[in-house]
């Protein structure tokens, strides 16, 4: 059931209650201005469509972002009815709660163009019924007026809705895949099976941030855009990868904002311009591999950098030593994924900064050392939805502990997993996914004066021999790696 929406060119309101109105959606750039009906025209030209024929994007999940994701599309180019559509696939059924409900009234009061807008549209009623209980609301009946159920205090413009999935993809143009990592292979397995009579394939955009490990018969890695292609047999070259320091909220509030789109040559560029606004600037780029890693690092480093804020009230001193070596242990993880790795800086190192900043993850680190949260309670929490980086931890620790992938301790000069060079992993694993540990213990991590110098892991990490293809499911190019080289 498809839902009706309001298209309109109408204003954002920001976190404090005013408005950003577009004119025409232009804006400058590299000293050229393009309007947002240009930009769309470019994308259709280089989609090959004809005219009267819509483009059609369809975002495939409907958790902060990726609602935020179809809602800044359909504020910049929901206007041009006759070239344009796009629309949401969640699943139906979830239900909102009373107190949410009440929470959800609360906000609508307070933002009179909301109001204004479920009034006109005769949408008020319902959620007064919902707060004195007599009525039950859906997620995606909220969807529909502008309420994302992990989002409530971000009112959003109306989304059409489609909680049939056949009906949702199955003459997309543009899928934005913004499931959780755990989640993609499954829906997109379902989704290939109404792919089967198509011409031509699709373009997929990943948001997703999060990996699996796959230790039989040689350990590697398997990252979303992996999981679509091999799902779908949709070519890699059609599948994209978008990470940046994003807070949902806070984009659609039009908090300035960067981000990177990461694929082929064909795509990224054509893509990069038509997802590039005044707030919200996209760059491309070719590197698929570190930046997708990095989107499920930064979430695991994010529950560790919660915990270590909480513990220490909020100790600046501590956190920066905990930045250190978090980030030299994502750079040394990212070296043996890849021969030459995007550096961590620009809006790599921001994504990681933001995430350990501000971001669920680094949430849920801070409730778990606080003692309001346990990891007996499962990793999907109410109101904030998936916490990517719990499966996250699993999946790297057991990647990177096989045997298979020694390399030499940098100071007893005898061979260990990487994983034995990554305390901090280490001991999120032993917290989270054993449970032999408390949250509490994330400290060791830091005051171990035993543990590896982040300057030498790094070092380490860049030697030209670390790098291990096999991860990615490549053969060695010269036999097995020489580890004397690390001696």
């Amino acid at each position: 059931m498809v839902g009706s929406v309001e298209i309109t060119n109408s204003p954002i309101a920001n976190s404090n209650g005013s408005s950003h109105t577009h004119s025409n959606g232009s804006f400058q750039n590299n000293g050229t201005s393009a309007t947002a009906e240009e930009r769309l025209d470019e994308l259709r030209r280089h989609l090959g469509k004809s005219d009267g024929d819509l483009l059609k994007i369809v975002g495939i999940g409907a958790g902060a972002w990726g609602s935020v994701f179809a809602a800044l599309l359909q504020d910049a180019y929901g206007q041009f009815r006759d070239k344009f559509q796009v629309r949401i696939w969640r699943r139906p059924g979830r239900s909102v709660d009373r107190s949410t409900a009440e929470h959800l009234f609360e906000v609508i009061n307070s933002r009179e163009d909301v109001l204004r807008r479920l009034i006109r549209r005769c949408g008020y009623l319902k959620y007064v019924e919902a707060r004195l209980g007599d009525r039950t609301l859906y997620a995606d009946e909220i969807l529909r007026d502008g309420f994302c159920l992990n989002m409530i205090d971000t009112p959003l413009c109306p989304l059409k809705v489609v909680t049939n999935l056949q009906e949702a993809v199955w003459d997309a143009d543009i899928v934005i895949n913004a499931l959780p990592s755990t989640e993609t292979r499954e829906v997109f397995e379902e989704i290939s099976r109404y792919w089967k009579e198509r011409i031509g394939y699709p373009v997929i955009i990943s948001l997703a941030k999060g990996i699996e490990a796959s230790l039989e018969p040689v350990p590697r890695i398997i990252t979303p855009t992996q999981m679509i292609s091999s799902a779908t047999g949709v070519p890699i070259e059609n599948i994209l990868y978008l990470g940046g320091p994003n807070i949902a909220s806070e984009i659609y509030n039009k908090e300035y904002a960067n981000a990177r789109i990461c694929g082929s040559d064909k795509w990224r560029n054509p893509l990069a311009k038509f997802l590039r606004q005044p707030h919200f600037i996209v760059w491309d780029n070719s590197d698929l591999v570190t930046h997708e890693v990095m989107g499920g690092l930064k979430n695991v480093y994010a529950i560790g950098a919660g915990m270590v804020a909480a513990l220490t009230n909020e100790s600046a001193t501590s956190k920066s030593v905990y930045f250190a070596h978090c980030t030299s242990e994502m750079i040394f993880i990212t070296h043996l994924l890849t021969e030459q790795p995007e550096k961590l800086a620009g809006p790599l190192l921001a994504d990681t900064y933001v995430t350990l900043l501000k971001g669920r993850n680094a949430w849920y680190g801070q409730m778990l050392a606080k003692g309001e949260l346990s990891p007996d309670m499962g990793d999907s929490i109410k109101g904030k939805g998936m916490i990517q980086g719990v499966s996250a931890i699993g999946a790297f620790y057991e990647l990177l502990s096989q045997p298979s992938l020694n390399v030499l301790h940098p100071e007893e000069n005898k061979p260990v997993a990487p994983a034995e060079l990554c305390p901090i992993l280490k001991r999120l694993y032993k917290i989270l996914i054993k449970r032999e540990l408390s949250p509490k213990d994330i400290l060791q991590a830091l005051r171990d004066e035993t543990v590896t110098d982040p300057r030498e892991r790094i070092e380490m990490a860049q030697s030209h021999a670390f790098f291990r293809p096999s991860l990615l499911g490549q053969p060695y190019r010269n036999g097995l790696i020489n580890m004397a080289c690390f001696s």
